[in-house]
């Protein structure tokens, strides 16, 4: 079943080091940004609880589970997109711009099945680091359990077995991802679940689903090539400008509507006011300067701003409550 899908004739096949290098490729340890969940998740815990051993230990566990479960996800992302030709057609034209390196299996520095044994190790690695994780947590609430698995499922089968982003799912697992990021260290380490962590969680998570909406913009033509249902494949460019638009626009009411509802302080959109420019930022080079690849990179630097952000309120909150009478 594989003899059609090794490497290309003439492709010899690559030195250790070479061979390392396109696995972490293949596992885009470069893209860092669902990881930074994880300072979001320490900053939300009381400060006296941030740098004990168990809240240290846990975290570790978890990261470690994170980087091994999105390996598995985007491996397998790989192999699916190399062999039904979506990468192909989506990297191939543009590949100056989107460094074709970064597909090992198009490149021929690694084959599918080497990419598919990497992914059930790392998915298998991934679901004991976490079980890992909840062994040694102060909390076990079962909601977290359930989160962490659902989050497990998703990710393996994101374009795999169930492929869920070729049934319509895409945008809400980009977003939902990101949230269980937040919400499972959080929920390991934390007795409660404050109504100001869930809006941070959806507020990270939007993050990877906008920069997600640019891309799949760019990707129209591959995707809608091999059945795969985005937003952007379903509608028209219109369509896809008010609906990129429409989630843009609902995240920042989202920051505002939190301080108006009292989830979070009066202050929390102030503080949030940079995100809100680089969004509008990215709006205006997607749909007015018409740069959807530019629009992209903007997008994941608002979402690592809106990090930073987050990090920082977490820091000044105790320290404003504290003053407080």
């Amino acid at each position: 079943m594989t003899s059609d899908v090794e490497l290309p004739a003439g492709v010899r096949p690559a030195p250790a080091a070479a061979k390392v290098r396109a696995y972490v490729r293949l596992a885009k340890l470069d893209i860092i940004d669902y990881y930074l969940a994880l300072p979001v998740a320490l900053l939300l815990l009381a400060p006296a609880q941030r740098l004990t051993p168990g809240t240290l230990l846990t975290l570790v566990l978890f990261g470690l589970g994170e980087l091994c479960v999105i390996a598995a996800s985007v491996a397998f992302d790989d192999v699916t997109g190399y062999r039904d030709g979506s990468d192909a057609a989506n990297y191939g034209p543009d590949a100056p711009r989107r460094r074709l390196a970064r597909k090992p299996l198009l490149a021929g520095t690694l084959t599918p099945t080497e990419a598919i044994r990497f992914g059930w190790t790392t998915a298998v690695a991934g679901a004991l680091l976490w079980a890992g994780a909840a062994a040694v947590a102060p909390h076990r609430s079962a909601w977290t359990l359930v989160l962490a698995a659902l989050c497990l499922v998703t990710a393996v089968q994101y374009s795999w077995g169930l492929k869920i982003s070729y049934r319509g799912w895409q945008e809400v697992f980009l977003c939902g991802f990101g949230v269980g990021m937040v919400l499972v260290p959080y929920g390991l380490l934390s007795p409660s679940l404050s109504g100001f962590a869930v809006v941070q969680a959806v507020l990270f998570g939007a993050g990877p689903m906008l920069f997600g909406l640019y891309s799949n913009t760019h990707d129209i033509e591959g995707d809608a090539r091999v059945g795969r249902p985005t937003v952007a494949v379903l509608t028209s460019p219109r369509g896809n400008a008010a609906f990129i638009t429409a989630m843009t626009l609902a995240q920042i009411m989202f920051v505002v509507g939190s301080a108006l509802a009292g989830v979070a302080p009066w202050w929390f959109p102030l503080a949030m006011l940079p995100m809100i420019a680089l969004r509008g930022t990215e709006l205006d080079i997607a749909f007015r300067r018409r740069d959807i690849l530019l629009a992209r990179r903007t997008a994941i630097r608002s979402h690592r701003v809106t990090v930073v952000l987050l990090c920082a309120v977490n820091l000044a909150l105790p320290l404003l409550e504290s003053g407080n009478p």
